[in-house]
């Protein structure tokens, strides 16, 4: 038997992603708590999640000055 011990579940790469496409940025605490990740690592994949979350938000913003230009044209 192997007695290597196993990553809790919220620490595994797959939850990791999988929360990130839930929840946006409310999944880095879990990787700052995550002990195999470097802090070197930490902090890219924080940068990259920040960026892409601002990235995500202006696209909904202008999204929604569209659809709100759009109305009050029709109405």
């Amino acid at each position: 038997m192997d007695n290597k011990p196993q990553d809790k579940w919220y620490f595994r790469t797959s939850t990791l992603i999988i929360a990130f496409l839930c929840v946006g940025p409310f999944v880095l605490p879990l990787v700052w708590f995550n002990p195999r990740f470097s802090l070197k690592v930490k902090i890219i994949i924080t940068a990259i999640v920040i960026i892409f979350s601002y990235y995500l938000a202006a696209l909904l913003l202008d999204s929604l000055k569209s659809i709100n230009k759009y109305y009050r044209t029709i109405f």
